[in-house]
């Protein structure tokens, strides 16, 4: 961030009040029928998707799970952004090289030239008009499962099989609150209150992970759901960033045997580990929240050599991709 961009300082902490999170997102959706004006079609769209933030990193894992990738092209915003947007300065130029634009902002002022709310990612562009169709983050994830289905591998997992969309649902809403976005709750609090009842809050969501994972190897059924690809984004993230940056200091991942040993297994499952990018996602945190860290240091540490470890998991039964098979090497 240079001198000249906006600073974040602001964006993040109310003082004297919880954390809050905005969402209202916008909500079309690509479907097959195409009923709200953007029918799936390979080729079309472009999800971008910034390495350094979990919301985004899920779309990224689905995407390539389902072997989406032809159909689908990928726009990598780099790590760090203002207040205004985020930023293709991994590209050649600063450009999105499909988009030709240096700030999702532009996609988003294309749908909507008085767009007020946060520029987030991921989100899905058209790439004809320009315009941004959806950041509903939790809803891109699904459809990719149910209405981009023709478009396939051939052995792609079912991330969201009928028959355990309830419980997958339940599962993955108490992860949302107390643990995807617990994490933030604790890390932007602006009082002590605020921050004590965020901490309590995640850690007694962890506490019942750690024993619902002691049993089984996944968190919904016998394969890897929907609901992992959720859980996965904030464990990854947790000793390298919300351990420290965010306050979330009872205890680390590592230190937790079933969800350090179900994070590992995940993370070496083809699809997992191989779209995280640890120093994106600590430049991220550390540079852009100014609030919480004004001095932009990045930290050296941890060690993350530990998460290609033996995991042990295989022995509570289960294949990460059922009957169907992993993807390709990436």
């Amino acid at each position: 961030m240079t001198e000249n961009e906006p600073s974040t300082r602001g964006a993040y902490v109310n003082t004297g009040k919880e954390f809050s999170r905005d969402t209202t997102y916008i909500e079309t959706r690509i479907t097959r029928d195409g009923a709200d004006g953007y029918p799936v079609e390979a080729g079309r769209y472009r999800l971008i998707a910034a390495r350094a933030c979990p919301w985004a990193n899920r779309a990224i894992i689905v995407r390539r799970l389902l072997g989406l990738e032809d159909a689908i092209s990928l726009g990598t915003p780099g790590p760090t952004h203002d207040k205004r947007s985020w930023t293709f300065d991994l590209d050649p130029d600063g450009r999105d090289p499909v988009l030709g634009i240096e700030r999702l902002q532009e996609a988003f002022f294309k749908r909507d030239p008085e767009y007020p709310r946060g520029i987030t990612v991921p989100a899905m562009v058209d790439v004809p008009s320009g315009a941004v169709v959806t950041n509903n983050f939790p809803q891109i994830t699904l459809d990719f499962s149910t209405e981009w289905k023709d478009f396939h591998r051939e052995g792609a997992p079912d991330l969201y099989p009928e028959a355990l969309r309830a419980e997958i649902d339940e599962v993955s809403k108490r992860v949302f609150t107390e643990v995807n976005n617990g994490v933030y709750r604790c890390g932007f609090a602006g009082s002590q209150e605020a921050y004590n009842d965020a901490y309590d809050r995640l850690f007694t969501a962890l506490d019942w992970l750690e024993e619902r994972l002691r049993h089984q190897r996944f968190l919904v059924g016998d394969t890897i759901t929907e609901a992992d690809v959720r859980l996965f984004t904030t464990l990854v993230r947790f000793d390298a960033v919300y351990h420290g940056h965010f306050k979330c200091n009872r205890n680390k991942l590592t230190e937790m045997p079933a969800l350090w040993g179900y994070a590992r297994d995940l993370f070496q499952t083809p699809g997992f580990g191989d779209t995280v990018d640890f120093d994106q996602i600590k430049d991220h945190y550390y540079i852009v929240h100014e609030d919480i860290n004004p001095t932009g240091i990045v930290p050296k540490g941890p060690d993350l050599a530990n998460w290609h470890t033996e995991h042990g998991r295989e022995g509570l039964g289960g294949k990460p991709f059922g009957k169907g098979t992993p993807p390709a090497a990436a």
